[in-house]
């Protein structure tokens, strides 16, 4: 008995050790700092355990870094873009860039987010056609092909993408693969087998060194980045397997959002995927080459900045901008994303946009596949509703969009939700939009969207059971470390 006695205390002094380093030495979000308490003096041990696997910090020290940056020219066109900014001298190339200049300045500032206005887009919302012309792009192919994802499947869809990749790199162009480790858990080395025998080369991201259980489930590689060439670009929410075609009965049709970029916004994104390439490999860093960032003539005149966050930054860049497009938005403030749990910060301003007359409509999905989150994001959207926000309940299958699109000027599209573990935990990218015509598109986008979604009402809310509401305020005091 008393053996028992003293390995209890030896848990529970753990548990107070931890909890000094959770609020003097780790500078947690206060939220995070408690909600981790509750955690550890409820649930002892196992608490102590899931503190381990989820709660501790990333040390960031050059964590990515590249020496080719200075060759890509990027570095020099960061800082002639902040100078010209500052002085008034920079030549904007339409009203709506003209008009978000603090944001493109900030993110130029914090994130080394540069400004290209020369790039053309398609948008894509389906699956089907999205992959139809990512295959097509890569049958054109003559240098090479970079894929980063965050999920990959080893299903129908990634083997057709894999015998595609196979026969490329049979004709010479060079193939390289990044997956996440966590979001790609089931993949195994053997599927790459024929890829690397014909000189591709694939690694993942934060890989586990212990079996099963891989010690950094947080700092996860949430990007999803595809360059062809130097020439061809996409960024948005598409993973690979086959419930991105909408063939998973589970989910239905699958409703996501991707750009296909042509211009020089696919420097940015080529150098984002290089230096994370060189982060996960230690045997085949890029090195820099004319081949990898060639002369790009001009495809159209779309403006927009590629903006990376995650827990390496000092500041949460997507997040600050999308609370800068949410402040600076006078007509209406559109947003799909399939999980919403938004910091203070970024509720706060959506409350005061709501109560100051701006149309502060969100989408979310009408079925969970993670449910505390799922019933979080229900707490959060009803509290929304009484500022004035309308909230819709998307219908026809599962919403994966990440998407926020204002005043017909702005619009930001890619990997990053609506939560604290985008904002805060995971690797994200988003390219910041300045368009007129795209974001007007956006915008029609989300208006047909709502026809396929029931609008949750402040009536229906209140109608909600007892059970859903106990589940919201579990959920919502969990929604810290989610």
């Amino acid at each position: 008995m008393d053996w028992i006695s003293i390995i209890v205390g030896f848990f529970f002094f753990f548990n107070f050790v931890l909890a000094g380093v959770l609020i003097f030495l780790e500078r947690k979000d206060a939220g995070a700092t408690w909600a981790w308490l509750m955690v550890l003096f409820f649930i002892p041990i196992a608490g102590f355990a899931l503190y381990l696997l989820l709660g501790r910090q990333l040390y960031k020290k050059d964590l990515f870094d590249w020496e080719g940056r200075s060759r890509v020219g990027i570095e020099q066109l960061i800082r002639y873009q902040i100078n010209a900014i500052q002085d008034k001298s920079f030549e904007f190339k339409s009203r709506e860039t003209e008009m978000k200049q603090d944001l493109i300045y900030m993110q130029l500032y914090n994130n080394d987010a540069v400004l290209t206005q020369d790039n053309s887009v398609d948008i894509f919302v389906d699956g089907q056609k999205k992959f139809e012309a990512l295959f097509q792009d890569i049958e054109e192919a003559k240098d090479h092909i970079h894929i980063q994802t965050y999920i990959l499947r080893r299903d129908d869809l990634a083997k057709r993408l894999m015998t595609l990749l196979v026969k490329k790199a049979n004709q010479g162009v060079k193939i390289r693969i990044l997956y996440d480790d966590m979001g790609s858990r089931g993949m195994t080395k053997r599927f790459f087998r024929e890829l690397r025998a014909a000189g591709g080369e694939v690694e993942a991201f934060f890989p586990s060194n212990v079996p099963i259980i891989n010690p950094r489930l947080n700092f996860r590689n949430h990007r999803k980045l595809i360059i062809v060439d130097g020439r061809v670009g996409y960024i948005g929410g598409f993973n690979i397997g086959d419930e991105y075609l909408g063939i998973d009965k589970r989910f239905g049709y699958w409703r996501d959002t991707h750009l296909r970029v042509e211009g020089s916004a696919v420097h940015p994104i080529q150098t984002r995927f290089v230096l994370d390439w060189n982060q996960a490999s230690h045997r085949y860093d890029i090195e820099y080459a004319d081949n990898y960032f060639p002369a790009i003539p001009t495809k159209g005149d779309v403006a927009m900045q590629i903006v990376s966050s995650g827990p390496d930054s000092e500041w949460e860049q997507i997040k600050n901008g999308y609370i800068k497009l949410i402040t600076s938005a006078k007509k209406y403030i559109y947003i799909q994303t399939p999980y919403f749990i938004p910091d203070l910060s970024l509720l706060d301003s959506l409350r005061i946009a709501a109560l100051s007359g701006v149309d502060v409509r969100i989408m979310i999905p009408n079925k969970p596949d993670h449910m505390f989150v799922y019933w979080a994001t229900y707490s959060y959207v009803g509290e929304l509703m009484k500022a004035g926000a309308r909230i819709y309940i998307y219908d026809n299958g599962f919403i994966h969009a990440k998407t926020l699109v204002t005043d017909d000027e702005a619009a930001s599209v890619g990997t990053a939700n609506i939560d604290l573990r985008s904002f805060r935990l995971n690797f994200e990218v988003n390219a910041f939009v300045y368009h007129q015509e795209t974001v007007t598109t956006l915008c029609q986008i989300f208006i047909e969207d709502m026809e396929l979604s029931t609008e949750l009402t402040p009536e229906l809310y209140k109608k909600r059971s007892n059970y859903i509401k106990f589940k919201e305020s579990i959920s919502r005091l969990l929604s810290p470390i989610l």
